[in-house]
């Protein structure tokens, strides 16, 4: 297995290198400091036996590697026998060019410091809605005026003119669009979780997406058809999809695909508000083959304002993160040109009177 020495160093992330059978290979320096152990200790230990992972993920592990595919696990304890557990994130991926081997990286998260900023972030959000939603109810009374006047104004009106009075009423009419927008984000009603079938939701999405906005795009179901029922708010899951389809659709504008890949698996638990962990078996992708995420831009996609796209409002995965969140659910996403993975994660729904996993 050929690594590149400088860059494996330069990791700033705790990162292992395995071979085909869960061996440790070599650990960068970043992984010998957040183990408190030597690569010397580790090298030729299994990974099971020397890192502590607070999750059952050997299988899931296993199913990675024979397919080739990276494995993504949040908010997990990940430690050692020399140091106790810390919060992390891990990432499982195979290493180019060598069969079998596999690349294990941890970002440890401290908890404190990301309470604080979630706290601070959250408030300023709500700030910044706070006062968008009142600029946008001030500011759609006088833009009803002006579209009206620019209307009247059209009927005595030249054909050179008229056209200056229909850009007047076009863009007045993608304001209040915009600020319609902005008013949903700040009022969305507590959401309706009930059964239902995930296949049926994204059918319906699938389907307007293409006699719409995603008309020239091809959409691909890759359904696994044996997955349970989902607890969630089939409208609010519906906009959820709608949302995500047409970011794809608009990021491919000469055309393009979007799989749509449903699949089980129990490696994800996430961290509740209250400490206990909570199960997301159900996953749910959509794929597309567009030019990615602007970098700059990734890891804050979801917070509000945040666009890649010129004239973007920023609100569009601000919205659907908000509702999956409220919903009991996970997103994440994955970029690179040419394929973008948005990575939904819901609950099984209960059984009888069974009120769920923690």
């Amino acid at each position: 297995m050929i690594v590149d020495t400088a860059l494996w160093s330069s990791l700033p992330v705790p990162a292992l290198l395995l071979d085909g059978d869960d061996t440790i290979v070599s650990s960068n320096p970043a992984a010998e400091t957040f183990l408190n152990m030597s690569t010397k200790a580790l090298t030729g230990q299994k990974l099971w036996d020397q890192v502590m992972i607070d999750a059952p993920l050997e299988a899931p592990f296993a199913r990675a590697r024979q397919n080739r595919t990276s494995l993504f696990v949040n908010d997990v304890d990940v430690g050692s026998g020399e140091r106790p557990p810390m919060l992390c994130n891990i990432q499982f991926a195979p290493l180019q060019g060598a069969e079998e081997a596999m690349i294990v990286m941890i970002s440890p998260r401290e908890i404190a410091s990301r309470i604080n900023q979630h706290h601070s972030s959250e408030k300023a959000a709500k700030s910044a809605i706070g006062m968008a939603e009142m600029l946008a109810h001030e500011i759609k009374n006088p833009l009803a005026g002006i579209t009206g006047a620019a209307q009247l104004l059209s009927m005595g009106l030249s054909k050179e003119d008229q056209e200056m009075t229909d850009l007047i009423v076009e863009e007045s009419r993608r304001i209040v669009k915009l600020l319609e927008q902005v008013e949903q984000f700040g009022n969305l009603r507590p959401p309706c979780l009930k059964p239902i079938n995930i296949h049926d939701v994204l059918d319906r999405a699938r389907q307007s997406a293409a006699v719409g906005f995603g008309a020239h795009m091809l959409f691909i179901e890759d359904y696994d058809p044996s997955l349970p029922q989902t607890l969630a708010d089939a409208d609010q899951l519906l906009q959820v999809f709608l949302n995500l389809l047409k970011n794809a659709s608009e990021a491919n504008r000469e055309g393009g695909s979007v799989r749509l890949h449903t699949f089980y698996d129990t490696s994800l638990r996430v961290r509740r508000s209250d400490g206990s962990h909570a199960r997301l078996p159900l996953q749910i992708e959509i794929i597309d083959d567009g030019p990615g995420l602007p970098p700059e831009i990734a890891d804050d996609i979801f917070e509000p304002f945040i666009s890649g796209r010129e004239n973007g409002t920023g609100l569009g995965l601000a919205l659907v993160s908000k509702l999956i969140g409220e919903g009991g659910g996970w997103i994440s996403v994955d970029s690179v040109p040419g394929r973008t993975v948005f990575r939904i994660s819901l609950p099984l729904a209960p059984k009888n009177n069974d009120t769920g996993e923690s």
